[in-house]
């Protein structure tokens, strides 16, 4: 293949805050700090990290500054749009009761908060795009989760592909991600990870920026 490579990418990618029940969001510590964690390690070929933002662990509430951080990828890259440049949103939240990394294939148009989200928010059985139907509407990434999670486990990485992203702010997020990335023609993920108490948090960076290349390899 020589020089030839699978095209440039940009990943935008973000992490939560606090939230009930988890004082400390790994995710947040995660997004903070791995930019200088890639930067030690060596950048692969072709990739750029774009943007790194911590969101509030909220729905309806911070939905005008999740939209304004998604379109701020379309203003940055839109001249390399047309030059066949791939932008990627990538999405960290944390499942504290999970021992492994779950790449989410889907997210799911129903927002049925089992707590109040941090802006005191508690919807039941809402469509979180009424424009979009039902709550049993599902919207899907476009990424190839198979290889990806392949390539993750070749290098140790404790992995699954999950269909099920909860119905918190999580599933909130990735749904209107998604929805927003197909419109854009660009693509969307969201990964859970667990508790730093579970899985150490130099192990996460490690997965965090493997994954990262492994976008940048297949994505």
């Amino acid at each position: 293949m020589g020089s030839e490579g699978p095209p440039a990418v940009t990943i935008h990618i973000t992490g939560f805050k606090k939230f009930h029940g988890v004082p400390e969001n790994p995710t947040e510590t995660i997004v903070r700090n791995l930019r200088e964690y890639m930067n030690k390690k060596g950048m692969p070929k072709g990739l750029t990290l774009g943007s790194c933002s911590i969101l509030e662990t909220a729905g309806e509430g911070a939905e005008d500054s999740l939209y304004k951080t998604l379109q701020s990828s379309l203003e940055e890259n839109d001249s390399e749009l047309t030059n066949s440049r791939r932008v990627i949103w990538v999405h960290f939240g944390v499942n504290s009761g999970a021992t492994k990394f779950a790449i989410e294939h889907q997210a799911v148009n129903e927002a049925t908060f089992r707590c109040p989200d941090e802006m005191g928010w508690k919807p039941q059985k809402v469509p979180i795009i009424p424009a979009d139907g039902a709550i049993s509407r599902t919207r899907e990434t476009s990424l190839p989760i198979q290889e990806i999670a392949k390539a993750l486990s070749k290098k140790g990485y404790d992995v699954m592909i999950s269909d099920d992203a909860g119905r918190f702010v999580c599933n909130y997020v990735y749904y209107h991600s998604l929805r927003f990335a197909e419109q854009n023609r660009i693509k969307s993920l969201f990964v859970h990870v667990p508790l730093f108490f579970t899985v150490d948090e130099e192990t996460q960076m490690q997965f965090a920026a493997s994954l990262l290349e492994a976008l940048a390899a297949f994505g």
